[in-house]
């Protein structure tokens, strides 16, 4: 399997690897790196470069597009050696496609599978009984 490298501000990329976890089980392949407060870009990158020099193979997902996290990404992708595939913004529906399309050798489309995860619901009460949840 393709090693999932999950980048963000805080502890969102830990949190969002125990929840994919809750649903897929363990999963040994999923690495996080939390920028922490105060951190220096510089460092960041120092950790972030340590980890993937130990893959063979991987990808990497960021929380959010121009944060320090995507930054470094970006950075080491275009001066890598070793080529990534690199997405932002992502959510628990994008990591559970990607594990899901690593299982059974498939490309799942992952953006347009975070996007179908984002949903507005609108509560309607007035003609609504609790037997219809």
């Amino acid at each position: 399997m393709t090693d999932l490298v999950l980048l963000s501000h805080g502890s969102f990329c830990k949190g969002i690897k125990e929840s994919a976890e809750m649903v897929l089980g363990p999963q040994k392949n999923i690495h996080t790196i939390d920028l922490k407060e105060g951190e220096s870009p510089e460092h960041f990158q120092k950790r972030f470069l340590n980890l993937v020099s130990s893959l063979e193979s991987f990808v990497v997902f960021t929380d959010i597009l121009g944060g320090t996290p995507y930054n470094v990404a970006y950075k080491s992708l275009l001066s890598a050696k070793n080529k990534f595939a690199l997405y932002t913004g992502m959510n628990l529906p994008m990591i559970i496609s990607y594990v899901n399309g690593e299982l059974v050798s498939t490309t799942p489309n992952l953006t347009q599978d975070a996007k179908e995860g984002i949903k507005f619901v609108e509560a309607k009460y007035e003609n609504s009984s609790d037997d219809e949840f």
